[in-house]
């Protein structure tokens, strides 16, 4: 298999001007047509598995007094929480009826107690996957990193970090508030409403059966916000710092993974899919460690852009098959990367680079 190293390739590419091969989207399509049907037998038992571990690896971190368990606990909390809301991903992209059931159960197990409901990403990341969308200025999940100033990158990331306390004052403050000032609702549900980081990004309203999945979602994450905000009052303060730092964690690591999953080079053109592809990355293996900062699939993000119907659990087959019959000068081959670190280190000196 081919992993290109980005060291050497620091310099931004004119990704509008890249063809489509027609090659490489045939194959993709015709070679994991058997691949698109999602597995209930896998998605219920490792959502349930990984939500179930992580809480009850939070609860050690909240009730254990010595700190080095604590804090190995702590760790373990939030790599498993963070796979069990990686999911929600895949919300996005299930076909209607596959997984009867799995929408709502994962919302009450996992969104709802992160803050994270589901319609905050159904809806908006489908946008980002639109042919003449994505790396627009109407794509909500893209802003153009690598042509940005050097301070853009660690500003991302602090963001990230105070996420909670953006999810608290969004569910706990505003969502009631909202209830009686109509201005505010149309704020919040505009700018406030989608796990996006276009800022430019506004969302419509809701309409029919997913107007309905909204509010109750919001509903839930509002009472449960309230609940997370009133219980020092109950508990003392320890739960409350614990779940905030896990959570923290978990949307550090998350945003690490959104900075590396795409090279962000595009000023805004629309582009063909092969230029999509090349702007996206997969990290395969034998890459150690992303199968725990890329989750459920996540590590095989050019992939999924080419094929996004195709369920997380098949994508690395679906890689495979691909890499065996495409020969080295395919740009299938061009869209694999040995690790984070490199990525990040390019995406860097991208940003110093005078323009």
């Amino acid at each position: 298999m081919t992993v290109h190293d980005p060291i050497f390739a620091s310099a931004p590419v004119n990704r509008k001007a890249i063809p489509d091969d027609a090659a490489m989207l045939r194959a993709a399509a015709d070679l994991t047509r058997e691949y698109s049907v999602a597995n209930p037998a896998i998605y219920w038992p490792d959502m349930l598995a990984s939500a179930l571990l992580g809480y009850a690896a939070l609860a050690t971190a909240i009730m254990v007094d010595s700190v080095p368990l604590a804090l190995l606990s702590g760790l373990v909390a939030m790599l498993a929480l963070y796979r069990a809301a990686s999911f929600i991903h895949e919300l996005t992209h299930i076909r209607k009826g596959a997984l009867p059931g799995f929408r709502l159960g994962w919302n009450l197990l996992v969104g709802i107690p992160l803050m994270i409901p589901s319609f905050l990403y159904e809806g908006v990341h489908t946008q980002h996957h639109a042919r003449t969308r994505y790396g627009t200025a109407d794509d909500p999940e893209y802003l153009p990193l690598a042509l940005m100033k050097p301070w853009s990158l660690p500003l991302f990331i602090i963001v990230a970090s105070l996420a909670p306390i953006g999810l608290i004052l969004r569910f706990a403050v505003l969502t009631p508030l909202g209830l009686v000032l109509p201005s505010l609702r149309r704020l919040v549900r505009e700018k406030y409403s989608a796990l996006s980081i276009n800022p430019a990004y506004r969302r419509r309203a809701p309409e029919g059966e997913f107007r309905r999945q909204w509010l109750w979602q919001e509903a839930g994450a509002c009472l449960f916000a309230i609940a997370l905000v009133t219980s020092p009052a109950v508990l003392g303060w320890k739960p409350l710092l614990v779940y905030m730092a896990v959570h923290s964690g978990m949307t550090v690591i998350n945003q690490l993974r959104t900075l590396v999953a795409h090279l962000w080079e595009n000023e805004g053109e629309a582009m063909t899919v092969t230029a999509q592809y090349l702007d996206s990355v997969n990290v395969p293996p034998p890459s150690p460690f992303a199968a725990l900062w890329a989750p459920v699939g996540l590590r095989y993000h050019a992939l999924h852009h080419l094929l996004p119907s195709v369920p997380y659990h098949a994508l690395g087959k679906a890689h495979a098959r691909l890499i065996a019959t495409l020969g080295t000068e395919s740009p299938y081959h061009r869209g694999n990367y040995a690790g984070m670190w490199p990525l990040v280190g390019k995406i860097a000196r991208s940003t110093m680079v005078k323009r």
